[in-house]
């Protein structure tokens, strides 16, 4: 009988230790901005502080769409529009104090955190880029079309083409290097294509492989190395976290089977693996977070996914292996073609739409 009290009386306290302990905190993804009946397009979110985020990209006009910014001061509680000369391409923030655009005419530096941008030299400020990435103010590097690698020490004032990116086999007319990344002020990435004119016996939807141009650099820039392999898609994005571990991200085109996929990097090593694929998922965009986790911002497609570009539903995924992938609640049904994700250096994350939403993740 006392055994039977006994067990009676565990079962109570395990009960009551169950009740008693707080719930896991939930996640979700949470609309901070969005526009009413405009039509804003943003092409990048950066966030230069804990508290300072600015996104850039046109809001729909008569004729055309005008560039504008979309920043805030307090974390994203507030947003306010602030309108810029020429539509930004892609963001780069070292700090508050110094931050670059690419824009399709050239390149912009901001001391603000994105309220005003003042517009480098034309005649040292090369045109084309599409990416650039600061080890410092003064050290920095620059990539984009016709095979455009350019390094600068002066904070952006003046360029010099970096030597190598000339050697690289394709021609410069059909060959851009897409997306820059460093990782602890040492190892560097750059990813590119060269996509010549694909022969109309080949026909017109088809995905065909091409060469696809790696440099890598351990020295903080003062060598590269270049490798090249044939694949099909395109790597548009890599990031790495601090303990070496990284993402690329490869899009496909046309009528591929999958519109995108994801694969890990190990730095160390140089080995890489599939990370995520998914049919009805193109991925559009990879980040990780300080604590080592990695999101993967994605865009639901209808059917079978015939185009990358297709319009759909907005969908974030979590891991913090890069094998296992847990889809995150998003707040709403948010329709889009692109979708951008950005983290603070106090590790706060932020996405951003395509089609103007701008959403935070908070914990419930």
């Amino acid at each position: 009988m006392r055994k039977r009290k006994r067990r009676i009386c565990l079962v109570g306290l395990l009960w009551v230790l169950l009740l008693a302990a707080p719930a896991t905190a939930a996640q979700v993804w949470r609309v901070q901005f969005s526009p009413k009946r405009e039509r804003l397009t943003l092409n990048d979110l950066k966030f230069a502080s804990s508290t300072h985020g600015v996104a850039v990209g046109c809001l729909a006009e008569r004729r055309g769409c005008g560039p504008v910014s979309v920043v805030t001061p307090d974390g994203g509680r507030t947003w306010s529009r602030v309108g810029t000369q020429e539509t930004g391409l892609s963001l780069f923030f070292l700090n508050e104090g110094s931050g670059w655009m690419t824009t399709n005419a050239g390149l912009w530096r901001t001391s603000d955190s994105g309220r005003h941008w003042t517009g480098l030299p034309p005649a040292t400020a090369p045109q084309g880029l599409l990416q650039v990435h600061f080890l410092d103010e003064q050290r920095g590097w620059a990539v984009g079309r016709r095979k455009a690698l350019y390094r600068t020490s002066d904070g952006g004032t003046s360029w010099s083409l970096v030597v190598l990116a000339e050697e690289v086999a394709g021609s410069p007319e059909y060959t851009t290097f897409d997306c820059i990344t460093f990782v602890n002020g040492r190892y560097g990435m750059v990813a590119g294509a060269s996509l010549p004119p694909q022969p109309a016996s080949e026909g017109s939807r088809r995905e065909l492989p091409h060469l696809t141009i790696f440099l890598d650099t351990r020295d903080a820039g003062a060598t590269w190395k270049a490798s090249t392999t044939s694949m099909f898609g395109r790597v548009t994005r890599i990031q790495f976290a601090p303990d070496g571990r990284g993402l690329g991200l490869i899009e496909f085109r046309r009528d591929f089977e999958f519109p995108s996929e994801v694969f890990s990097i190990d730095w160390k090593t140089g080995k890489s693996s599939r990370s995520f694929r998914r049919a009805d998922c193109a991925v559009t965009d990879i980040a990780f977070g300080l604590s080592g986790q990695a999101w993967l911002a994605a865009i639901e497609l209808g059917g079978h996914a015939s185009s990358g570009a297709a319009r759909g539903r907005l969908k974030i995924f979590e891991s913090t292996d890069l094998v296992n992938w847990a889809e995150m609640r998003v707040e709403g049904r948010l329709p889009a073609s692109r979708a951008i994700l950005a983290t603070a250096v106090n590790g706060l994350a932020w996405a951003a739409t395509d089609t103007g939403t701008i959403l935070h993740l908070v914990t419930e």
